[in-house]
């Protein structure tokens, strides 16, 4: 895992278990459960081993072994360690919400543990740094994380002269990154939002293969990316509906926007001629 990624100041409940699994080699299962207790960071100190289980959607032997794997005896001993380390009240009881409420508060909560991981500035600047210097700029996202690459790739196209967005998979999308990098692409943004589609993570490897920085908004520091991007920024997706809501992966990349304008010293004039072409055709009603 890059060690670029998640690297902040905090000191919320969620920073220092995410410290506590800094350098341990996990197995997916064992990354699955570290997600769920980083996005649970409050609660996760009151939990049961079978809670905790549920709650990853793993056995509960499974929790006893990421226990051990840590360097603890058994879960007991981890759950004794986070109440010393990462103590914190439980979260308030959302009995009375409805599953839709339920889906909200999930995501506010999502929304709160990236302004914590936000605290510390510097990755995403980094970040832009990279992604500004990049002529052109490919941004991948395939399947569930397109809508989030088209999204970031609309907007960034008005400040950036040369945005390339690949939300399309297949056997010539390698073609293309060879094309990035020949016209002079030094870096590429990736959108991996779970599932993980398998493409991604060889796409990725082949771009870095190919001598591109790869920064990569993931729904966690623990996701199959991470070990094939130079710099990972996490940003938890929400559960609790059919399908997965993703507000925090969405702000992340208007905050990674924002940090490349920063590094484009004609950011600002380019939106300004924008909207004077807008006016003199009349492109919007308002």
């Amino acid at each position: 895992m890059s060690a670029d990624r998640n690297t902040n100041g905090t000191d919320s409940p969620a920073a220092r278990l995410q410290a506590l699994f800094e350098g341990h080699r996990l197995t997916p299962t064992q990354r699955r459960i570290a997600h769920s207790m980083v996005r649970r960071a409050a609660d996760v100190p009151f939990l049961s081993s079978v809670e905790l289980a549920e709650l990853a959607g793993v056995s509960q032997p499974s929790v006893t072994r990421f226990a051990v794997a840590l360097g603890f005896d058994g879960y007991p001993a981890l759950r004794k360690h986070l109440r010393e380390v990462a103590p914190a009240e439980p979260a308030p009881d959302a009995g009375s919400y409805n599953e839709y409420q339920q889906a909200v508060e999930a995501e506010i909560e999502n929304l709160r543990h990236l302004a914590e991981v936000l605290a510390d500035p510097r990755p995403v600047q980094k970040a832009g740094r990279l992604l500004a210097a990049s002529r052109p700029l490919p941004v991948l996202g395939l399947r569930a994380a397109a809508s989030q690459a088209y999204g970031f790739s609309y907007f960034a196209a008005k400040v950036h002269p040369d945005v390339r967005p690949l939300h399309e998979g297949g056997t010539m999308i390698h073609d293309r990154i060879d094309a990035a990098v020949r016209a002079g692409a030094t870096a590429l943004l990736c959108f991996a939002l779970p599932r993980h589609p398998r493409e991604v993570v060889d796409t990725l490897a082949y771009a870095k293969e190919s001598g591109l920085a790869v920064v990569t908004v993931a729904d966690s520091a623990f996701a199959p990316v991470a070990k094939v991007s130079d710099l990972l920024l996490p940003a938890a997706v929400g559960t609790g509906l059919a399908f997965d809501t993703a507000c925090a992966p969405m702000l992340l990349g208007r905050v990674l926007l924002e940090a490349m304008c920063d590094d484009l010293p004609d950011a600002q004039a380019r939106l300004e001629e924008f909207d004077a072409r807008a006016v003199a055709r009349g492109l919007f009603v308002e």
